[in-house]
């Protein structure tokens, strides 16, 4: 495969006369205007994940869009969490009355253990706090914000849309939800009740549902007429820049043989564009990147940091996935992006900035960001031909 050299757009401004004439946009997305920052999970660089705080200062930041990821509690109440599982996001292993709780349960197939939202009421929900999941980032806050409902959610991206005088956008996902369906808690209905209570239920309104599972999307379809985004996921790249993917859920329950790898195809893609109005790819699967191998095929540790992480990776080129989905009227908008060294490879030299621009200039509609603000400066110094 072969390797790219990072080249940044110029912007080129051109004379005719006594007239300028207008400068062509840097960004080739779908419909000409500059690529949406999704704030993802809220401002999750800087706070625990779905907490309104974190939303609050994603918005303040400057965010198109947060997205609270959702599950339901025992009672049937959509609450903001990543997983159904809480043992890493909330402080409910230091809670004894909810010891009896920890259980091992299979999520999509995979055994799990740790205490689970189906096994609590919304009351009890509300007992507990957010905590900070990745060990690289302040566990200042731990303890001290709630956990949302996705009402609660709501109404905050309301008043602040209100307060600030734009329309901020919301960008939900399904969390796994076949597996929901399986417990009789199934998502689709009270997500679309929620927006329809805030007046969002509508084709034009801010939002995009988001899901891994086309079943999901397609029962959507026939609820809502929401625009609808299809998440692609993998496990992993492998040394020589091939993706490593898997089968959605929903495939596997319905005995489809096809990967995500599959659905990225024209065929895919043609068949996603029936249920969905974009796609939400992991990264890699747009430009992927390659490592630097030894004996075996096993990756190097190039930079002698003793870990083997983005910086040992060079990039690869751009494939057609953007220009094929664009094609047939998809966006795109892959997840996610971050501005911790070891999450960029080393054509970035350290520098999150330089990631946002390949993508940007790539073509993408919009991105998943820990980091609304590094997002938006380099969206703005874009727009100015910097």
């Amino acid at each position: 495969m072969k390797t790219m050299s990072l080249r940044l757009p110029l912007l080129v401004i051109l004379l005719s006369g006594p007239v300028l004439a207008a400068a062509p946009s840097p960004f080739p997305t779908l419909d000409g205007k500059p690529p949406l920052v999704v704030a993802h999970r809220g401002a999750s660089g800087y706070l625990p994940d779905h907490t309104l705080e974190g939303y609050a200062k994603a918005i303040a930041l400057g965010a198109d869009y947060i997205e609270p990821d959702l599950v339901s509690t025992k009672d049937g109440v959509l609450i903001a969490r990543h997983e159904p599982n809480l043992k890493d996001t909330t402080d409910v292993a230091r809670h004894p009355e909810f010891a009896a709780r920890k259980r091992t349960l299979k999520v999509d197939g995979n055994e799990e253990e740790g205490w689970f939202a189906s096994d609590f009421t919304l009351a009890e929900i509300k007992t507990l706090r957010a905590v900070q999941p990745r060990g690289d980032r302040s566990k200042a806050f731990d303890g001290q914000f709630l956990i949302p409902t996705f009402d609660e959610v709501l109404a905050l991206r309301a008043q602040k849309s209100q307060e600030l005088g734009r329309d901020i956008g919301i960008y939900p996902e399904t969390k796994h939800p076949t597996w929901h369906r399986q417990l009789g808690l199934a998502l689709e209905k009270p997500l679309v009740a929620m927006l329809a209570k805030y007046r969002l239920n509508r084709k034009n309104a801010p939002v995009f549902i988001q899901s891994f599972e086309a079943a999901n999307l397609k029962e959507l379809r026939q609820l809502t007429p929401n625009k609808l985004v299809y998440l692609l996921d993998a496990n992993d790249v492998r040394p020589d820049g091939s993706i490593d993917t898997v089968r959605p859920y929903d495939h596997v329950v319905a005995g489809d043989a096809r990967t995500y790898a599959d659905m990225l195809t024209p065929a895919g893609l043609k068949e996603i564009r029936t249920f969905a109005d974009g796609i939400g790819p992991w990264k890699p699967y747009l430009i992927s990147w390659q490592a630097m191998t030894g004996k075996a095929g096993k990756a190097v540790d190039v930079n002698g940091d003793k870990v083997i992480d983005q910086r040992d990776m060079t990039l690869l080129e751009p494939n057609s996935v953007i220009r094929d989905a664009h094609k047939l009227g998809l966006v795109v908008h892959p997840y996610t992006f971050r501005n911790e060294a070891k999450h960029l490879a080393a054509n970035f030299m350290d520098r999150p900035a330089e990631e946002y621009r390949l993508f940007f200039a790539a073509g993408v509609d919009g991105v998943f960001t820990d980091y609304a603000d590094t997002a938006l400066a380099t969206r703005r110094l874009m727009q100015q031909g910097q």
